[in-house]
C-alpha cells in the first residue's frame, strides 16, 4: 500500500482562515496580528485581560530515542485532536522547527501523517521570522562586543576569554571553529571564534523562559559574553546592548497561532536545544494555551530523562507551572532496539528483545510517577508490524507499575486514533491527584544537584567531576551562581553519558567535563561530553530532495 508523504497530506488539508481559528479559541480580533491567511501572532496582553481559570497542563514525553523513532510530536498533536473529538476545549503548544534539521537528516517538526500542524511548509521554513530575529539579536550582541574591543576596550575584556558566539540557523560544520578580525587594524582584533546554530543560542533559551518584555530585558542584561583580564564577568548590560536587542525581539515574543489538520488551535513558538538548553516551547505560549483551553497539550525534547526533566525541574520551577498528567510515548520497534536488535530486524516479533528493552520505558515511567509524583499514561505508537503479543507484553509490564497503556494510531488515523488516549488523559486529570515535586532543590551545591539527577532520573551510581570542571564549579560558586538549576547536556541516546549503553543501564558514573553559566536563561549548563552546538549536514542531506514547482508548491519536505 502506497502512503502519502507528510507534505502531501498537509497540502491536501483545507485550512480554515486563522481568524476563524482565533475566534474558536475565544481570542478577540484586537489581539490577532495576521501573517497571511493561515498564521497569526497573538498579543500576550491577552494573558492579563482574560479572567479565566487555567486549564489542565498535559506534558507529552517519550522513552530514550532511537533511529526507529517514537513519534512524540505526532502523538502530541493527535492527542489534542482526540481531546477535541470527545468535546474538550483544547489548545496545543509546540516548539518551532529549526532550519538545520529541516535541511539535514531529521526533517521538520510539525508532526506526521494525519497528526500535523499546518501550514506545514511555512512552519518548517521561515514561519513568522522568530528565529531570524533571535539570530539578529544574538549577532548584534556579538558585533557590539567586538566593536567595544576595537574602540579601546574600556571594560578590559580579555579576547582569550570571550564566551559569546555568533549564530546561524543552519547546519554548517565549516563555521564551528574560525579565526576572524583578520586584514589589519581597521578590520578588528584577530581572535579565534565560532558559530552556534540559532537554537543553541542563549538568546533562544532567554526568549522561551521570559514572561514579559520587562523580564526579557532583565534576562538579556544578565547574559555573560566573556571575562575581563582579572576574571570578572562582562554582560550584555555592560555593553549597553539590551535595548536594541529587545527591539529586534519584541514582535517575535508574541506567540504564533496556527492549526492542526483537524482545526485544533495550536501555538508554535520558540525552540531551544534539548541538550544545551531546556528543550521546550516558550513559557508565554504555554501560559496562553492554559488560559484559553480547558486542556493544554505540550511536549519536551528527546526522552523523559532530558526534555521532561528540564521541563519539570527548570521550566515549571521558573514559571510556576504544575502538569496535571504526563504521557510517555513508546514504540515496540524502539524498545526492541533497546533490547539489542538491529534496525533491519524490527519487523519480526521478538519478545525476548522486548523483555531486554522494556526496562527503558519502565524507568521513565517510574521517574514520572515516583520521583516527580505525577499521574502518567503510556502511549504505544503502534506500527503495522507490531504483534498483539508484543503489545500485550508492554501492557502487562506497565500494569505492574500501576500505569495504564493506551494504543495510539494518530499517524494513520488522526484524532480518531487518539480518542482512547484522550479519554485516559481526562480520567487521569479528574481521578488522580498529583503530588508534584522536583528531583532536587536549589539550595544544594552544584555537585549535589547534578548527582541528584544522575541518581534519581538516570539510574546512575554517581558522578566523576574532572579537574577543569571542579575549578569552574568553584568559580561559579564564588560568583553566586550555585543556587541556579542545572541543565545537564548529555547524549540523548542513553540514560548514561555513553550512547552505546541502551535499555536501562545501572552502576554507571557520569563524567562532568565542563560547567558554565547561562546567566540570562537562569541555569547552569553541565556538559558530560562533546555536545555539538553546530551540527553538520549528512552525506545526503534532505536539502537535495526539496524543490519548488512553477506554481510555488514545495515538495520534498518531511
Amino acid at each position: 500500500m502506497a502512503y502519502l508523504s507528510d507534505i502531501e497530506i498537509a497540502q491536501q488539508c483545507k485550512m480554515r482562515p486563522i481568524t476563524e481559528i482565533a475566534a474558536a479559541a475565544n481570542i478577540d480580533d484586537r489581539y490577532v496580528e495576521q501573517y497571511g491567511k493561515y498564521k497569526a501572532k497573538i498579543d500576550p496582553a491577552l494573558l492579563k485581560d482574560v479572567d479565566r481559570k487555567n486549564g489542565k497542563l498535559i506534558l507529552v514525553t517519550a522513552i530514550t530515542p532511537t533511529p526507529a523513532g517514537e513519534g512524540k510530536t505526532t502523538t502530541t498533536i493527535g492527542l489534542a485532536d482526540g481531546l477535541k473529538r470527545i468535546g474538550k476545549n483544547v489548545m496545543v503548544a509546540l516548539r518551532e522547527p529549526s532550519l538545520g534539521p529541516v535541511f539535514g537528516i531529521k526533517g521538520g517538526a510539525a508532526g506526521g501523517g494525519y497528526a500535523q500542524v499546518v501550514p506545514m511548509e511555512d512552519i518548517n521554513l521561515h514561519f513568522t521570522g522568530d528565529f531570524h530575529a533571535i539570530g539578529a539579536a544574538n549577532n548584534l550582541l556579538a558585533a557590539m562586543l567586538d566593536n567595544h574591543i576595537q574602540q579601546g576596550n574600556a571594560l578590559g575584556i580579555d579576547v582569550r576569554k570571550i564566551t559569546w558566539k555568533r549564530c546561524v540557523d543552519m547546519n554548517d560544520r565549516q563555521l564551528r571553529f574560525i579565526v576572524n578580525g583578520l586584514g589589519g587594524k581597521v578590520n578588528g582584533v584577530p581572535r579565534e571564534d565560532g558559530f552556534d546554530i540559532t537554537v543553541a543560542s542563549e538568546i533562544m533559551a532567554v526568549f522561551c523562559l521570559a514572561s514579559s518584555i520587562t523580564d526579557l530585558k532583565e534576562r538579556l542584561s544578565r547574559i555573560i559574553v566573556g571575562y575581563t583580564y582579572d576574571d570578572k564577568p562582562v554582560t550584555a548590560g555592560d555593553l549597553k546592548a539590551v535595548g536594541a536587542m529587545t527591539a529586534l525581539l519584541k514582535d517575535a515574543m508574541k506567540p504564533n497561532l496556527v492549526q492542526t489538520l483537524e482545526g485544533t488551535p495550536a501555538f508554535v513558538h520558540g525552540g531551544p536545544f534539548a541538550n544545551i538548553a531546556h528543550g521546550c516551547n516558550s513559557v508565554m505560549a504555554t501560559r496562553l494555551a492554559m488560559k484559553l483551553g480547558d486542556y493544554a497539550v505540550t511536549e519536551a525534547g528527546f526522552g523523559a530523562d532530558l526534555g521532561a526533566e528540564k521541563f519539570l525541574d527548570i521550566k515549571c520551577r521558573m514559571a510556576g507551572l504544575t502538569p496535571d498528567a504526563v504521557v510517555v510515548v513508546a514504540t515496540v520497534r524502539a524498545l526492541k532496539m533497546h533490547g539489542g536488535l538491529d534496525k533491519k530486524q524490527l519487523a519480526t516479533e521478538d519478545l525476548a528483545a522486548l523483555e531486554r528493552g522494556i526496562p527503558n520505558l519502565l524507568r521513565h515511567v517510574s521517574n514520572i510517577k515516583n520521583v516527580y509524583g505525577l499521574p502518567c499514561v503510556v502511549a504505544v505508537n503502534r506500527f503495522p508490524t507490531d504483534t498483539d503479543a508484543e503489545i500485550d507484553f508492554i501492557i502487562e509490564k506497565c500494569r505492574a507499575l500501576g500505569v495504564n497503556t493506551v494504543l495510539s494510531t494518530v499517524w494513520a488515523d488522526g484524532g480518531a486514533g487518539g480518542v482512547a488516549l484522550a479519554e485516559e488523559v481526562v480520567r487521569l486529570c479528574e481521578a488522580e491527584e498529583g503530588n508534584f515535586t522536583f528531583s532536587y532543590e536549589l539550595d544544594g551545591t552544584i555537585e549535589e544537584k547534578i548527582e541528584a539527577v544522575v541518581k534519581k532520573i538516570y539510574g546512575g551510581s554517581g558522578i566523576s567531576v574532572l579537574p577543569g570542571a571542579k575549578k569552574q564549579i568553584a568559580t561559579l560558586t564564588a560568583l553566586g551562581f550555585d543556587k541556579l538549576p542545572v541543565c545537564i547536556a548529555k547524549t540523548q541516546y542513553s540514560f548514561s553519558d555513553d550512547p552505546t549503553k541502551l535499555g536501562a543501564p545501572e552502576d554507571f558514573t557520569v563524567t562532568i567535563k565542563n560547567v558554565k553559566v547561562s546567566a540570562g536563561a537562569g541555569f547552569l549548563v553541565v556538559l558530560t561530553g562533546d555536545i555539538m552546538t553546530m551540527p553538520g549536514l549528512p552525506k545526503s542531506p534532505a536539502a537535495e530532495r526539496i524543490d519548488v514547482a512553477e506554481d510555488g508548491t514545495i515538495s520534498g519536505l518531511f
